[in-house]
């Protein structure tokens, strides 16, 4: 049994665009061809699909999947391995639904709240010292201030928007965008936008926005925990190009 490329991409939560880029990689070739010319897939190349994208989730560029790959042949024994780090996540989380939910009854009068409950599964100031480093104190505080005086909605709205603009980043560098195509100055664009609406920066303050955005472009690549926003080290490359232009161009 095989499936189509459109249907791979339904099921993947990714597009036809993504997967032929794989393909063109040699990621993932195609299982055959049908007369028609449409890519169709078998279920050991849906194994390594699943690999793929499990790899992309841990921030990998797409040449260290495809070493990987290579490297580690045995994909029962890559999916296992996987599997472990997975339910070490799913801990995390599972100890911070707990701390919540703890909190929400101790709210309702339902249990005593806790402390040193309350925190399980977080580090809320991972980021704190790092950022009063590199911008201030100043700029900690107003952007702290900033997200604990939004409301539950306005909060919603800025991560999801958030999280399109890093969907948008990484299947357009997946994709093999040029920087300074049309659609990748879009994506530089509602970057810019994204960052002016956040206080305490640069950008928010309406400094020097073209010096603050070109140097989070390098930070981009340089620091993998961001570049894990955008794919991995390839694709946070791909947005550090897209802004230069657009800074040059527009700031």
């Amino acid at each position: 049994m095989d499936w189509s490329i459109q249907q791979i991409a339904k099921l993947a939560g990714t597009t036809s665009r993504t997967l032929r880029h794989y393909g063109e990689l040699g990621l993932l070739p195609a299982t055959r061809i049908g007369s028609n010319g449409y890519r169709h897939y078998d279920e050991r190349a849906l194994v390594r699909l699943q690999r793929i994208l499990l790899l992309r989730e841990l921030g990998l560029g797409l040449t260290q999947i495809g070493e990987i790959l290579e490297r580690e042949t045995d994909e029962r024994r890559a999916l296992e391995a996987h599997l472990e780090w997975l339910r070490g996540e799913q801990d995390r989380i599972a100890r911070q639904i707990a701390a919540v939910t703890g909190t929400i009854h101790g709210l309702d009068g339902e249990e005593e709240l806790m402390a040193e409950k309350m925190f399980d599964g977080f580090d809320n100031t991972q980021y704190k010292e790092e950022v009063e480093q590199r911008w201030g104190r100043d700029a900690y505080a107003r952007g702290d201030a900033w997200w604990r005086g939004m409301t539950d909605d306005e909060r919603t709205a800025w991560q999801e928007q958030t999280a399109a603009l890093s969907r948008d980043w990484t299947a357009a560098a997946e994709a093999g965008v040029d920087p300074a195509s049309e659609e990748a100055q879009e994506l530089a664009r509602r970057h810019v936008e994204w960052l002016t609406g956040i206080p305490g920066t640069p950008a928010g303050d309406r400094g020097d926005v073209k010096g603050y955005v070109l140097g989070l472009g390098e930070m981009y690549v340089a620091d993998e925990r961001f570049a894990r926003n955008y794919g991995g080290a390839e694709g946070a490359t791909f947005v550090r190009d897209a802004l230069r232009v657009y800074a040059d161009r527009s700031l």
